[in-house]
């Protein structure tokens, strides 16, 4: 029994980790395209950077490479041990089916602690430094890293200037500010340095020793100044890609609903109030922070309910691999494609939701997992009286 449970467990892991590389290549590829790959070609990202944005990158594909791959592993193995007649066999020695997965399931037990920890806590931190990685890259061409000697003009009408730039530290540094029919500005600085903070969204251009030319309706004035910064961003680029619901934590999260709770208060009753109007009064504050608390209450439980789903992947893959019965590949991976659809349709449709709090939108997150390891039990039970 052990050679046979170790057989079927070598097999089973090694198509996880085939399926695993798989699936997280395919997830990759979008976001690699789409970002990472244009600032190499627009050489706003070295090589180091865009390796370190992919490896940042992993951990946020994980939360949905390892359900998938776990059920193809399953309806892939189990597909050609029953097509192989090896199900015969274990039937022949009075082997039954609930004693022979026993492995499986604890190994997918094992992959929803993996998936706990990488859904609470490391995946939404790889993806805030992911998205502070990329911002950070992004802001460089036009502030961190300008070119010595040419003219850069911004979508604010800002246009700067600098003699040299050597790691961040500028010399004769010309900026105009151009305010339309107002007029316009001119900072001119000996020398001057550029501040990135990609954590704070913040970029700016500290000048010292600054001589100011200003025109307005045709008068000038001038004026000078010790130091003087200029921004860099717009309020658009500051906000862009700031941290979110789907970048908190577990903690976070439990944080946040904490906070928002604090700031609802029930208001004193006022004098003379029945004690229906009391009621109602009660039952107003509690929808306005239901309300407030509902889409992160989603997402708490969106986070856990997925660090299950490996289990009831595997519950519904195991029986369903069996009565394929087929050795083909592209049944399998046709299979897990639908039943992954049906899954994640799920968790949108509560996502959807997620404002609407009389629907119950976090117990909605919850449904593919009751229905999976619910069909799934009933699968197995079938199929281990069938053998």
């Amino acid at each position: 029994m052990k050679t046979l449970h170790a057989y079927l467990t070598r097999q089973v892991v090694t198509s996880l980790v085939m399926t695993v590389v798989v699936f997280t290549f395919v997830l990759l590829i979008g976001n690699v395209l789409k970002e990472i790959l244009t600032l190499l070609v627009n050489r706003q990202a070295s090589m180091g950077v865009v390796f370190e944005a992919v490896g940042l990158l992993i951990p946020f594909v994980w939360v949905f490479a390892l359900p998938m791959a776990m059920l193809t592993a399953t309806l892939l193995v189990f597909g050609r041990f029953s097509a192989d007649q090896e199900f015969t066999a274990v039937r022949a020695s009075g082997v039954s089916l609930l004693s022979l997965i026993t492995p499986i399931l604890l190994l997918s037990l094992l992959l929803c602690g993996l998936s706990a920890v990488v859904n609470l806590e490391i995946a939404p931190r790889c993806r805030v430094a992911y998205n502070d990685l990329i911002f950070k890259a992004r802001i460089e061409l036009a502030a961190a890293q300008l070119p010595e000697g040419r003219f850069i003009t911004d979508s604010r009408g800002y246009t700067f200037f600098a003699a040299k730039n050597r790691k961040h530290n500028l010399q004769d540094v010309i900026v105009f500010k151009d305010d339309g029919t107002n007029g316009s500005t001119m900072f001119r600085a000996p020398r001057g340095r550029l501040h990135v903070d990609a954590t704070n969204r913040q970029a700016f251009i500290e000048l010292f020793d600054v001589k100011l030319l200003t025109s307005v309706n045709g008068n000038y004035h001038s004026s000078t100044a010790k130091a003087y910064g200029i921004d860099l961003l717009n309020e658009n680029s500051k906000s862009q890609k700031k941290p979110g619901i789907t970048d908190l934590t577990f903690a976070q999260l439990q944080n946040e609903i904490r906070e928002l709770e604090a700031r609802v208060h029930l208001p004193a009753p006022l004098p003379k109030l029945s004690a229906e109007q009391l009621r109602s009064q009660k039952r107003d504050f509690e929808k306005q922070r239901s309300d407030l608390t509902s889409p992160l209450r989603v997402q708490i439980h969106r986070q856990v309910a997925f660090s299950f789903a490996c289990f009831g992947f595997t519950l519904i893959g195991i029986p369903l691999g069996i009565r394929v019965h087929r050795r083909e590949t592209n049944v399998s991976f046709f299979i897990a494609l639908v039943l992954v659809l049906i899954y994640y349709g799920f968790i949108m449709a509560g996502q959807s939701l997620a404002t609407r709090p009389e629907y119950a939108p976090h117990l909605i997150v919850w449904l593919p997992n009751f229905i999976f390891q619910a069909v799934g039990a009933v699968l197995l039970w079938r199929a281990n009286r069938g053998m």
